[in-house]
Order: C-alpha cells, then sequence, then structure tokens
C-alpha cells in the first residue's frame, strides 16, 4: 500500500471505533474499550487504557505483531490481543 492509499484509509476510519489490528502504520488513535477477555488485566497494566492516545509504529512484514507506542513507551504485541483493543483513529490530516 502506498502512502496516498494510507492516508485514504487513515481518513475513513477517523472519528470510527475500529480495532487496533486493524490500523496502518504510522496511524494515531486513542483507546476507546477492550473486549472482555482474561487478557483485559494484562493489557491495561501495559498500559492499554481507556483515553491513552496510541501509534502504530511499525508492523511486521507477515502483519504480527505490531510494534504500538503507547504511555511514553514502546509495546510489541500480538495482533490477536490488538485484536481485543477498541480505538477511535484521530484525524491527521
Amino acid at each position: 500500500m502506498n502512502v496516498q492509499e494510507e492516508k485514504a484509509r487513515q481518513s475513513d476510519m477517523a472519528g470510527r471505533a475500529v480495532q487496533l489490528s486493524r490500523l496502518p502504520k504510522g496511524t494515531r488513535a486513542v483507546i476507546k474499550s477492550h473486549d472482555e477477555s482474561d487478557f483485559q488485566l494484562t493489557l491495561m497494566e501495559m498500559g492499554c487504557i481507556p483515553g491513552e492516545p496510541v501509534w502504530v509504529e511499525m508492523i511486521a512484514p507477515m502483519g504480527d505483531p505490531l510494534a504500538i507506542q503507547i504511555a511514553g513507551y514502546y509495546l510489541s504485541i500480538r495482533k490477536k490481543d490488538a485484536d481485543k483493543i477498541w480505538v477511535e483513529v484521530l484525524d491527521n490530516k
């Protein structure tokens, strides 16, 4: 995907709740909620709390894992765990 396509995709997602795993590299968002799971407390302990800004720094070539910047540090997270985090994309214009 080229830069223009990524920006168009980010713009389409702006203001909507989407799974963190669906965001392209470079997207900024705010965590809105988590799916109910045994992993929910662990996510919150790692800084993935509602209201916290998050930035998708890198995505591995095969799409798993993702490197995100959150709470002032970098976190590598599996795609299946990122599926449980719902975010609202910020308009990056």
